[in-house]
């Protein structure tokens, strides 16, 4: 006996075959690369934006820095990146580095990109009422000067075709980072003081003790007031660079203003590492931002 099967019938075939190549651009997670933010004579500045898959409210944004001793680094680092996943974007932003200009040429180019990413939010379906920043070491601590300097005159910098955007974020994640470059080096041990004094004679084209308002302007911990955004901050317990004692200086200021801040004492870790950005500890970033209001909305 022959069986004669049903011939598909050809426009439903090729929409059915449309519907999923759809289907899986719409799950696709888009990146905008070496987004142009601002132009300093013949310096682009650039960024990447990783946004989550299409559809659904405008996400919520974090904005990364990237470390290097303020000399060195990429926005190719971004340890964040699973956080796109679960919703968030992530703008990883480039800045000028020292070797090409002191302080504060970095927290100008900084605050230019988020100008940037707030005055073009509509266009990347961006939340601009909902802005993180989050760095790492000397990232940590340029995106902790931003967050707690919004508006701040000397600071603010004129990079960029948004100058009247606001630059202001909502919360502040900061891993192992710098707080206090008036008291760092009191604080380091003799490896710590081989890598901050030569990263900071390219940041102040000369050591805190010679330009002490530089150093003070710098320092996150001198603009701590109580209008500042929630923190969080991660730090290596056996940190033998970045002194633990600057985050638990940036947490106590924070608590004597009242605050929201959480310190994270990450247990036998050295300076970086995986054990910062596994699973867990980006759980605490996830519980933290949600709490500050940056959570992605439901579907």
């Amino acid at each position: 006996m022959t069986t004669f099967l049903p011939r598909p019938i050809l426009g439903l075939t090729l929409a059915t075959a449309f519907a999923g190549v759809l289907a899986a651009a719409a799950s696709a997670q888009p990146t905008h690369r070496n987004l142009e933010y601002a132009k300093l004579g013949e310096v682009s500045l650039k960024l990447d934006l990783h946004l989550p898959a299409a559809g659904g409210a405008p996400s919520p944004l974090i904005v990364w820095v990237h470390g290097g001793a303020w000399r060195s680094g990429s926005k190719n680092e971004n340890p964040l990146a699973p956080l796109v996943a679960r919703g968030w974007a992530i703008a990883s932003v480039d800045y000028r580095l020292t070797p090409v200009a002191p302080f504060p040429a970095n927290v100008h180019d900084l605050k230019a990109a988020i100008r940037f990413l707030r005055a073009r939010g509509a266009e990347y379906r961006l939340d601009t009422e909902r802005i993180a920043i989050a760095g790492a070491s000397a990232g940590a601590h340029l995106a902790a000067l931003v967050g707690v300097t919004n508006r701040h005159p000397e600071l603010e910098g004129a990079v960029g075709s948004f100058r009247n955007t606001s630059s202001d974020v909502h919360a502040i994640v900061s891993f192992y980072g710098a707080s206090n470059l008036e008291s760092i080096l009191r604080q380091s041990t003799p490896y710590g003081l081989g890598v901050r004094i030569p990263a900071l004679q390219l940041l102040f084209r000369g050591q805190p003790e010679e330009k002490p308002e530089l150093a003070r302007l710098a320092s996150p911990v001198a603009h701590v007031d109580a209008g500042d955004p929630p923190l969080l901050l991660f730090h290596g317990e056996q940190d033998p660079q970045m002194p633990i004692a600057q985050s638990l200086e940036f947490q106590g200021a924070y608590e004597k203003v009242g605050r929201p801040v959480r310190f994270v004492a990450v247990h036998g870790a050295a300076h970086g590492g995986k054990e910062f950005y596994e699973e867990r500890r980006l759980a605490v970033v996830r519980e933290f931002l949600t709490a500050a209001g940056i959570a992605p909305t439901a579907k």
